[in-house]
């Protein structure tokens, strides 16, 4: 079983939860930008929720599927098609072998995942099956999907072979959708534009007050040179309330830095292992994943919550998606 990329987009990966436990030795995690949209895709599909699934990013690829097929696509809409009809999202999909998925510009959003059931049959490296495009490994050879690829996938587990056959059992010509959805989670135009909730950073008090004001009453573009390292802001200079010397340290998803330039950078999820730039915030890690879909020439804002509001937010979205869970294995 596989999928052949007939066009693979402006940036099309394969990645999963992410290379956790090697920064001692300088290795990023990598993993999926929004988190929360690849673990909702492996739940439809029956699949563990951080099993590796394409990542899709600004313009999506044209995909043809070898044999039949139980996928789930979430995040931004990219108007995902099959023979002209559109493919429903946020449900269980079968497609038939044979059938062409087609995703245009993204429509809400930066990032889509495409998610099937048994995962992709790419080789593990340190744990992951992410791919790691600074260090060209991991993911289908260490870089983005290009035109020809054929891209295996493994067995389906016993959800997805039931789903698929109940799905299949109402009839399809090309695709089939579940009668079932789940709600979105984070990326609606309305979510989206909501401030970015951030507490504040081991060097938020080394800033001068005026910096601090700006940084929470400013909305901040995000520049072209921004990529799955990080995002990097235009709007006004932070200034330091005087010359800092620091000693490098430990730089996790959603850290805020800003160098001497004065220009802030939201830390994504290549993020190197250590930074030495003082960090003004950092982000909550539930609007992590919605910074993941802005995208250049976006703007965003924040809002300061406290250490106690980002710790209960973090505990409200993981009983969500365990709910999601539930419900899902409910259906069969």
């Amino acid at each position: 079983m596989s999928l052949s990329i007939i066009r693979p987009g402006l940036m099309t990966t394969v990645q999963d939860g992410g290379r956790w436990g090697w920064q001692k030795i300088g290795v990023i995690p990598s993993g999926a930008m929004d988190i929360y949209s690849l673990r909702t895709a492996n739940i439809l599909v029956g699949n563990d929720e951080y099993e590796a699934a394409v990542e899709i990013t600004l313009t999506g690829p044209t995909i043809e599927f070898t044999s039949d097929t139980l996928i789930a696509i979430t995040g931004g809409d990219f108007r995902p098609i099959i023979d002209g009809q559109p493919v429903p999202m946020f449900r269980p999909v079968a497609v038939r072998a044979g059938a062409i998925l087609r995703f245009g510009a993204c429509r809400t959003g930066c990032r889509a995942y495409l998610a099937a059931a048994g995962g992709y049959d790419v080789p593990l490296v340190m744990g992951s099956r992410s791919t790691c495009l600074r260090g060209g490994f991991g993911g289908w050879e260490g870089r983005a999907l290009r035109k020809g690829d054929v891209l295996p996938t493994k067995e389906p587990g016993e959800f997805g072979q039931k789903m698929m056959y109940n799905i299949f059992s109402r009839g399809a010509h090309s695709f089939q959708k579940a009668g079932w959805r789940i709600s979105q989670t984070h990326v609606t135009e309305e979510r989206l534009r909501k401030p970015i909730r951030v507490m504040a950073g081991l060097q938020y008090d080394a800033f001068t007050d005026q910096a601090r004001y700006d940084f929470f009453n400013t909305s901040f573009l995000i520049t072209t040179q921004s990529d799955r390292m990080g995002y990097r802001l235009e709007g006004p200079e932070l200034p330091l309330r005087a010359p800092l010397e620091m000693i490098s340290e430990a730089s996790p998803l959603g850290t805020v830095q800003v160098p001497p330039s004065g220009r802030p950078i939201i830390l994504m999820a290549d993020h190197q292992t250590t930074a030495g730039y003082p960090v003004i915030a950092q982000v909550s890690l539930v609007d992590a994943a919605r910074v993941a879909q802005l995208k250049p020439g976006d703007r965003l804002d924040f809002r300061l919550i406290s250490q106690e509001e980002g710790e209960r937010l973090y505990i409200e979205m993981e009983q969500c998606m365990e709910n999601i869970k539930i419900a899902v294995a409910g259906m069969l």
